[in-house]
């Protein structure tokens, strides 16, 4: 009997180092760690001011990595001058406002491919994801000529006749300038100088649902002709522009 005892209590003995050498726990249920999920696809399009205008913009990307993107963007935009001032014909009471010196009204558009990198990714929902941006593409410049209406002499003391001319700065001068043409006048003559075009910027996106995309992007664009751009004849012409820009861009994200 007492054998008996002996085999119960070392039975129960083992039984029990065993339960205490294998004992589970069971965390917390309001512990997790969330997966994010990586939407292959994203679309957006865009406004944009540059230091010289103001601009749409479409934007296609698609991930190669889980940090790098493959983009295609299409950029359409006016550009003017930073000397461009209006000014009138102070001899007329009814003369219309006028960029002296403006030789042409220029329209880019800018198709483009390129790639952003992850710099930080956002930590959470409501944070903010940190992107660089490098794109290259072509630069096509449509160039309106600019149109004016001229003061033509009729003969009679203080009286003129007003025709609509091609601004010529060697014939067409501050006392004989009425005012601009109609904005129409012009758009038959567009001319295309092609050219190229760099853009870096750094990306904001701030979405507050991984499916969608609320972001800001500011850097800088570098657009570079063969032949200088004939946008003022009263300032020093160059073969490039360069201009610093912030982007405002809405859009979505998909498998």
């Amino acid at each position: 009997m007492k054998r008996l005892i002996w085999i119960i209590l070392l039975f129960f003995s083992f039984n029990l180092v065993a339960q205490v050498e294998n004992k589970t726990v069971q965390g917390n249920e309001n512990t997790f760690d969330e997966v994010k999920l990586l939407y292959r696809n994203e679309s957006t399009a865009g406004v944009f001011i540059h230091t010289n205008g103001l601009g749409i913009n479409y934007r296609r990307g698609k991930h190669v990595t889980g940090f790098r993107k493959r983009l295609i963007e299409m950029d359409v935009t006016y550009f003017r001058h930073n000397k461009e001032f209006k000014t009138t014909n102070p001899s007329f009471d009814n003369a219309k406002g006028y960029f002296y010196g403006k030789l042409n009204s220029a329209y880019l558009i800018r198709p483009g491919i390129g790639f952003h990198n992850v710099i930080y990714t956002k930590p959470e929902k409501n944070g903010i994801e940190i992107r660089y941006v490098a794109i290259i593409g072509a630069s096509l410049m449509f160039l309106k000529p600019v149109y004016l209406e001229i003061l033509k002499d009729t003969g009679i003391p203080g009286t003129y006749a007003v025709v609509t001319e091609k601004y010529d700065p060697n014939r067409h001068f501050q006392d004989n300038i009425y005012g601009r043409a109609p904005f129409m006048r012009g758009f038959g003559d567009m001319s295309l100088q092609p050219g190229g075009y760099l853009k870096f910027g750094l990306n904001f996106e701030y979405g507050p649902v991984d499916t969608e995309i609320k972001s800001l992007e500011t850097g800088v664009i570098l657009d570079v002709y063969a032949k200088d751009v004939p946008l003022m004849a009263t300032q020093k012409m160059h073969p490039y522009l360069l201009s610093l820009y912030l982007n405002f861009s809405v859009g979505k994200k998909w498998f």
